[in-house]
C-alpha cells in the first residue's frame, strides 16, 4: 500500500505477512478499513490484535482450499495446524467437529459430476497490479487462462440465508453481504494486468450444513463495475490514513474501539444506534 517504490518481491511465503500488507492493498484489508479505520490501522502497525476473534472459520476455509490445491499442500496444512484440527492435537484421536463438516463439503464437491471438470487450472495464483494508482495483490484459488475463467471456493453456513444490511436497509445474499462481487472485480482486474487476459469469475459455494448444499455463481458485470467505483471513491482517504496524512475514523463498536472507549460523550437515549 506504500506508494514509494521499494524493493519487495511478493511470494507465496510472504504473501500473508504484514510486510506484504504495507506494500500492497488487498480485499481483506480494504474491508477492514471500511469496517473500522482505527482498528485496521492499529492492527496494520502491529499495535493491536483482536484476541476475541475466532480463527476456526478461516482455518476451515483453508482446510478446504489446501485439499483442492494439491495432496502435498493439504498434508503440509494439516501438519502445521494439528492443534487446531485434531482432538488433543493428535491425528490418531480424530478430527474436531468443526472440521468434520468440511470433510463433508469436500466429499460433496468430489461426488459432483461437474466440479472436477469445472475446477481445472493453476491453483493459488498470486496476481498484482495497480488500481487507481495503488498497488494491490490477490491470490486466485484456481485460474484457467485458456478458458478465460477463474474460480473461488467459498464455504458458507447456508447459501440461501439472508443477511441484513444496515446500510441498504434490506437483506442481502451471502455473496453480496461479504462483498464477494468486489473481490471478484479486483481479481479480474489484477489477472488482466498480470497476464494480459480478461477472465470471468465463478464462485463455487458449498454450505456447512448437515447435508451440504452447493452452487456455481456468476457475477454480473454491473455489480463488479459498482464495486470498482466504490474502491475509487473510498481508496484516497484510506490510503491517506495508512500514510499518516489523515486521521482514522472510529466505528465505536468493534473490540478495539470498545477497549479504548471513555465516557467523554453523553448520548441521548433516543439516539442510541442499533444494528
Amino acid at each position: 500500500m506504500i506508494t514509494a517504490e521499494k524493493k519487495f518481491q511478493l511470494t507465496p511465503n510472504n504473501y500473508y505477512t504484514n510486510e506484504a500488507n504495507w506494500h500492497y492493498q488487498s480485499k481483506s484489508w480494504f474491508t477492514k478499513f471500511e469496517e473500522c479505520e482505527a482498528e485496521a490501522l492499529a492492527e496494520l502497525k502491529g499495535e493491536y490484535k483482536d484476541t476475541s476473534s475466532n480463527d476456526t472459520p478461516l482455518i476451515a476455509g483453508n482446510y478446504l482450499h489446501s485439499y483442492f490445491e494439491s495432496k502435498e499442500a493439504h498434508e503440509t496444512f494439516l501438519e502445521s495446524h494439528k492443534k487446531d484440527i485434531f482432538k488433543y492435537g493428535n491425528p490418531e484421536k480424530g478430527i474436531k467437529s468443526d472440521y468434520l463438516i468440511i470433510e463433508k463439503c469436500i466429499n460433496k464437491l468430489n461426488k459432483d459430476p461437474y466440479f472436477p471438470r469445472l475446477y481445472q487450472g493453476e491453483k493459488e495464483v498470486i496476481v498484482t497490479g495497480k488500481i487507481y494508482g495503488v498497488n494491490w495483490m490477490g491470490k486466485v484459488d484456481c485460474l484457467d487462462l485458456n478458458r478465460k475463467l477463474f474460480f473461488d471456493l467459498k464455504t458458507v453456513d447456508k447459501i440461501h440465508k439472508g443477511h441484513w444490511s444496515s446500510e441498504q436497509h434490506k437483506k442481502l445474499n451471502f455473496a453480496q453481504s461479504r462483498q464477494y462481487d468486489m473481490q471478484m472485480a479486483i481479481y479480474k482486474e489484477l489477472i488482466k494486468q498480470t497476464f494480459g487476459v480478461e477472465c470471468e469469475p465463478i464462485i463455487i459455494a458449498v454450505s456447512k450444513e448437515k447435508e451440504p448444499d452447493l452452487m456455481a455463481i456468476s457475477i454480473p458485470q454491473y455489480l463488479m463495475d459498482f464495486s470498482m467505483e466504490q474502491i475509487k471513491e473510498k481508496q484516497p482517504h484510506i490510503q491517506a490514513v495508512i500514510e499518516g496524512e489523515e486521521k482514522p475514523n472510529v466505528c465505536g463498536r468493534c473490540s478495539y474501539c470498545r477497549a479504548n472507549k471513555t465516557l467523554d460523550v453523553i448520548t441521548p437515549l433516543d439516539e442510541i444506534e442499533i444494528e
